[in-house]
């Protein structure tokens, strides 16, 4: 059985080496960059996913090891060194620490989590390296770059700021590798006035040697090794597409020196001076960080006869390990483990943004932490809103409707029914022991639901071998749905009275399934599995093994836990997250960490100002009496409360629409443009992102549902002025339309609702985002808010084939 790990590298652990004849599987996720905290949407592309995988793995009793660790060598922690005015390696320690405390409350369970500034990264790295040279895969050659004078080095893409060149932008302040305004990819020597952005001077063009990894004559053993493994491990298809792009634009040498001083030194008399790019030696850390987990990491990574590799990473991370990492491997002519298996992630965006690192937008880990709201919580949601295959949004609220229906109302509920009928004393209960339930094979409700249970865990299984990790908890939750339709149909509490046996039968097959729940369960959250065992008095370990038939059993649950034995204190698993504190998040993390920590400054300046008048104020009535310090009646009447608007869905404008014309977006392959007529007079510009589910051809003529008083944004440089609604599901998007007799410009309606919308939703009061979260499509297709249809004079709106579907 394999043990419960709850917390990031369990020291206690002995190591693992790969054992012949088992299924050993080596699993990685891309390295978080060092300088800054990570965010949520770091968290779930990375670290949790490749958690719940390894977890799942050793659940199934695979011989697998999780490396992972911090990215610590580039450009960006010697700005970061610069801004805090310490060195880099400060740097480093200091926000390693903080990664490894963070991953640590996530209970994310690394065999090792290291670090790549480490000795062994230098030797690994550097034995790379001259491989390379020796097989003739590298060259030198001269570029051009900016040398600052003053500061006396040539200066890394972010230590140079300027003008951006692109037409119409203008901003002073680009950076050498990206303008933040405008987003366009730069080049140090593209930028206007270039200045240093240390010392502010103008630095000069100069040239520098450096060396050049030669894809071009690595090619046609990157591409035998992609053709064969992408269909061999399953690639996903996020992943596919940003390798064949790379190779598509054709493969071209790659530069993989700097000329900075922190970082993995070149050994050569020549490049003395210089360091291993960045993207270069961090795929190596995966490498360097086994090393540092046993001696003989050889036969991990040199054994691809024995071991399989999945790699786990940002959508951002692709190319450089489907085509660097691979090519640089493939390039020392040696017998690499190469990566069986990719698991790529979209973004998960923050309410109405982006997460970001750098403006510190969205919620942090250590955020995370400081709201109280439990870590299973936390991983639960992060892991149904897994952005596999597109984009998906956190919201508070949609935090909260998943907490108090999925956690609280469906998996705590069924769990808290089930133990707490049995802790019941003799005359009502099972005064904690599991009854004896000989008949349950016989039993029609029960050996139905038996292999329900058993044909979900088969498919859990299939789901999570192929790393859809969301499909696969979306499965497990199924099970939960099932034992609380079970407990009301076979009506327990009247057996109890009228037929005692079999009501035996349905304790015992519902404790199996708290069980089985349990070990389901515990990849996504392994506190959550501990304390489900705690309250069944059972040691904590879990095992789903072929070998141990854990599996077959899923078909007979009454037979997990044997007669007789006696279970823990049931106690309720979940919290009910409140309105208030829904509202209160919000407001808490709205804006940047710069602007919170300004606000949190200026809130506490104004309570102390505030305490200091009322202590020094003294207000007498007209008896002479002294009143209460604070505000006089009169001055607390002359301000009139504004009475916000009830939060309902007449606040929405939702008209009918036609779409006039469309086009590509010139700056996103993503999106459309579309002119839609809303009844106006002049149709509204609207920027959608259906480019990959809805073909151009289908888009123009169509009659669509339009949010109309949104708050207009730009995105890619178009403001969009309404929002088209669409229907979706984890693969697939489709419009939500009016019936064909709709009017153009009439508003959709919801019976019982008939108050005016808002000229323009208040973007800081979220009533988009918090009524968003009732909009669905029902099992006859039909658009919803709650379960009222979205309703014109012509009838009600419909999709084309998407039941139960989020509407947004």
């Amino acid at each position: 059985m394999g043990d419960i790990s709850t917390g990031a590298g369990d020291d206690q652990k002995a190591t693992k080496l790969p054992i012949p004849g088992k299924r050993n599987i080596l699993i990685t996720s891309a390295l978080p960059y060092v300088n800054n905290v990570p965010h949520l949407g770091n968290i779930i592309g990375c670290v949790l996913s490749a958690d719940v995988f390894a977890r799942y793995c050793r659940l199934r009793g695979y011989n697998a090891i999780y490396i992972c660790g911090t990215d610590e060598y580039g450009t960006a922690t010697e700005t970061k060194a610069l801004e805090e005015n310490c060195t880099p390696k400060e740097i480093c320690d200091k926000y390693h620490a903080i990664h490894r405390d963070v991953y640590k409350w996530f209970n994310i369970s690394f065999d090792e989590f290291g670090r790549t500034s480490s000795p062994a990264q230098t030797e690994v790295c550097q034995a790379i390296f001259k491989k390379l040279l020796e097989n003739n895969w590298l060259s030198e050659n001269t570029m051009q770059q900016l040398y600052c004078d003053t500061c006396n080095k040539f200066l890394a893409d972010r230590l140079v700021e300027g003008s951006c060149p692109t037409p119409g932008c203008n901003y002073d302040s680009a950076r050498g590798d990206q303008c933040e305004k405008c987003g366009k990819l730069l080049n140090p020597t593209e930028l206007i006035n270039p200045r240093c952005k240390v010392c502010k001077t103008s630095p000069r063009i100069r040239d520098t040697d450096h060396l050049f990894l030669e894809l071009p004559l690595l090619e046609s053993k990157l591409r035998e090794y992609i053709s064969t493994m992408s269909v061999a491990g399953g690639w996903s298809q996020n992943a596919i597409h940003a390798t064949n792009a790379w190779l598509k634009e054709g493969l071209r040498q790659r530069c993989i020196t700097r000329d900075l001083k922190w970082g993995v030194p070149v050994p050569l008399e020549k490049f003395k001076e210089k360091v291993f790019y960045v993207w270069f030696d961090a795929p190596i850390g995966y490498v360097s960080i086994t090393k540092c987990y046993t001696p003989e990491w050889e036969k991990w990574w040199k054994n691809p006869e024995n071991v399989e590799l999945y790699q786990f990473m940002g959508k951002d991370n692709v190319p450089f390990h489907t085509v660097m990492f691979p090519s640089t491997l493939l390039g020392t002519e040696e017998s690499w483990t190469m990566m069986k298996t990719i698991s790529v992630t979209e973004y998960l965006n923050y309410e109405d943004g982006k997460f970001s690192k750098s403006k510190g937008i969205g919620v942090f880990g250590n955020d995370a932490k400081d709201t109280n709201i439990p870590v299973e919580v936390w991983r639960y949601y992060l892991l149904t809103n897994r952005p596999e295959v597109s984009d998906t949004l956190f919201t508070w609220a949609d935090l909260q409707a998943k907490l108090n229906s999925e956690l609280l109302n469906n998996l705590g509920n069924f769990i808290n029914r089930v133990l707490s009928f049995i802790a019941k004393d003799t005359n009502s209960g099972y005064g904690s022991i599991i009854p004896d339930a000989p008949a349950a094979h016989s039993h029609l409700l029960t050996k139905a639901l038996g292999d329900k249970v058993g044909d979900y865990v088969d498919q859990y299984v299939e789901a999570m071998e192929k790393v859809k990790l969301k499909q696969g908890l979306k499965i497990a939750m199924s099970i939960s749905g099932e034992g609380n339709a079970y407990l009301q149909e076979s009506q327990f509490w009247k057996l109890y009275k009228e037929d005692l046996p079999s009501c035996s039968i349905v304790m015992r097959t519902s404790v199996g399934i708290v069980y089985l729940l349990a070990c389901l369960l515990e990849p996504f959250m392994p506190s959550f599995s501990i304390e489900v065992l705690k309250q069944l008095n059972l040691p904590l370990q879990l095992s789903l093994s072929d070998d141990k038939g854990d599996i077959k059993k899923a078909k007979t649950p009454w037979e997990f836990i044997p007669v007789g034995h006696k279970i823990g204190t049931p106690v309720p698993l979940f919290k009910e997250l409140k309105d208030e504190e829904v509202e209160f998040f919000r407001s808490k993390f709205a804006g940047s960490q710069a602007d919170r920590a300004d606000r949190a400054v200026k809130e506490e300046a104004e309570a102390k100002k505030v305490t200091e008048k009322l202590k020094n104020t003294k207000i007498s009535d007209k008896s002479g009496k002294k009143e209460k310090a604070g505000k006089s009646g009169g001055e607390a009447k002359s301000k009139v409360a504004v009475v916000e608007k009830e939060l309902t869905i007449s606040r929405l404008d939702i008209r009918v629409g036609v779409i006039t014309e469309v086009q590509k977006h010139p700056d996103a392959d993503s999106l459309y443009v579309e002119k839609i007529d809303v009844g106006e007079g002049q149709p509204r510009t609207v920027v959608s992102g259906l480019v990959k589910f809805i073909p151009i051809d289908e888009m123009k003529n169509r009659k669509v549902c339009v949010l109309c008083n949104l708050k207009p944004a730009t995105m890619r440089g178009i403001k969009s002025h309404a929002m088209v609604l669409c229907a979706s599901t984890s693969d697939k998007v489709e419009l939500v339309e009016p019936p064909a007799g709709a009017v153009v410009g009439e508003r959709v309606t919801f019976a019982g609702f008939d108050g005016e919308a808002d000229d323009v939703l208040n973007p800081k009061k979220k009533v988009w985002e918090t009524l968003q979260v009732d909009l669905h499509t029902d099992k006859d297709l039909v658009a919803c808010y709650k379960d009222l249809p979205f309703t014109t004079s012509a009838g009600v709106c419909k999709v084309l084939s998407i039941s139960d579907g989020s509407i947004r």
